[in-house]
């Protein structure tokens, strides 16, 4: 087992970096438009012809109601019509990418997010699964993932029937603060009981996992209001929790203009808010998986992570990163072999897309031999804080030292600062340095030097 995480304010101060989740390697940032449609038909080919197992992702981006902090690619509309036009060019897209694909390439995970996946109808919803079964080799036996994101206020039972019906048995809900001080300054106001509903719901039909989402550094959140919310939410048990740092960047992201920065928490009220939430949720016997994630022991991540086999890809940590990621619907990401390619972030511009019936494919990025490699590490250290170096110099035939030897320096002062143990055969991300690892992954991200950091939100 993995010992548990130690605070250290002075590290923190010293490594709260912005930088990359890496999610990806070389991130979204490095995408551009010379990659395309054909590069993605190539990379499908090749995936058929190994018949690798799937992952799919769908985008549905219609939310009902604004959340002033949030950042996804969403489309905020009242009027439910919108879903179909929609729709209509995502089967085409699912019709278009499954024919250049095997049958026998099972669909080993599935995840619907947005948006709020459940502002379409149950018939929309019916037809949508109907399509990715006729298309795709979906599993019969409960055995794959296939998860969906839920709001609260968009769903009650019979929407949580209807969704374990289709296939779905893992949810993942979107809850962020329970304190009404706090929802009103968001806009997202959302009960412990409408919450509570959903919960017992997915208990009841016997959902194999359920993920609840919060958020740290919202405006009007204090460490003592964020604490009761953190309570409320062990005492409804989800398997994991997922707790992320508010980065306020209304420059970026116009929703956020409608939050007063001077109802936001200070930087160490911030620190104090996941200080404790780290010592209430490992108190209540969840394990840190890393990046803001966490889950109780006989969850999957946390046997995968003790196991060594736990992945990262565009849907966060994962036990299925052997699989190639399809992603389906307008901003989605897909990751094919050493592809990984974007469609269109505009609604119009993927809907015209598809009715030219062209895929919206519209940037990306190709993985060469350096890619693979930093990569390699980057995964290795953010899903399992160990790094030997013998194992990439097997896999990429290279001298560790040699090939990152203008990085040792760095290394060492990481290693004197705690944050790490280094010596000839591996890295070690130190208790004291786990919250920090994206920072540790950072020195080797060939790219950052010329990326703008503000696009990225900082470690803590």
């Amino acid at each position: 087992m993995l010992d548990a995480i130690r605070w250290d304010t002075d590290l923190i101060r010293r490594y709260d970096l912005a930088g990359p989740r890496y999610t990806s390697y070389p991130t979204a940032v490095q995408f551009d438009s010379q990659v395309g449609t054909f590069d993605l038909f190539h990379a499908l080919r090749d995936s058929r012809k190994a018949l690798r197992p799937l992952s799919l992702y769908v985008h549905v981006p219609f939310c009902a109601n604004i959340c002033y902090y949030c950042a996804c690619n969403k489309v905020i509309t009242k009027d439910r019509g919108r879903a179909l036009p929609y729709l209509q060019r995502l089967e085409q897209e699912i019709q278009l990418i499954a024919c250049h694909l095997d049958p026998a390439q099972k669909v080993e995970q599935l995840h619907f997010g947005g948006g709020t996946p459940t502002f379409l109808s149950h018939d929309e919803l019916r037809q949508l699964m109907a399509q990715l079964r006729k298309h795709f080799n979906l599993l019969d036996d409960d055995s794959g993932d296939y998860g969906i994101e839920i709001d609260p206020r968009e769903a009650d039972w019979s929407t949580m029937g209807l969704l374990r019906e289709l296939g779905f048995n893992r949810v993942s809900i979107g809850l962020q603060d329970l304190d009404p001080t706090v929802q009103r300054a968001v806009n997202r106001l959302q009960s412990l009981e409408e919450t509570r509903a959903v919960i017992d719901a997915a208990r009841t039909l016997q959902f194999r996992s359920i993920n609840i989402d919060l958020i740290y550094g919202l405006p009007k959140q204090t460490p003592e209001n964020f604490a009761r919310t953190v309570d409320e939410v062990i005492n409804l048990q989800p398997d994991r929790l997922s707790v992320f740092n508010y980065a306020h960047l209304p420059e970026r992201f116009m929703p956020q203009r409608r939050i007063n920065s001077n109802d936001l928490p200070t930087p160490a009220q911030k620190l104090e808010m996941l200080q404790r939430t780290i010592e209430q949720l490992t108190a209540a016997g969840y394990r840190y998986i890393g990046m803001d994630h966490f889950a109780l022991p006989d969850d999957d991540l946390a046997i995968a992570q003790e196991e060594s086999t736990l992945q990262r890809n565009f849907q966060g940590y994962t036990t299925h990163g052997h699989c190639d990621l399809i992603g389906l619907g307008v901003s989605a990401i897909s990751q094919v072999g050493d592809l990984y390619c974007q469609n269109s972030s505009d609604l119009n511009q993927y809907q015209n897309a598809l009715a030219s019936a062209q895929l919206a494919t519209s940037r990306g990025l190709i993985c060469n031999a350096d890619d693979r490699l930093r990569r390699a590490v980057i995964q290795q250290l953010i899903c399992h804080f160990n790094l030997e170096f013998a194992t990439i110099e097997q896999a990429f035939n290279i001298d560790f030292r040699g090939y990152f030897g203008e990085l040792w320096p760095q290394l060492q002062d990481m290693a004197e600062d705690g944050l790490i143990e280094l010596d000839n055969q591996r890295i070690t991300v130190l208790p004291a340095g786990r919250l920090l690892v994206r920072s540790v992954c950072m020195v080797f991200d060939a790219y950052l030097e010329h990326t703008n950091r503000q696009r990225f939100s900082r470690v803590i």
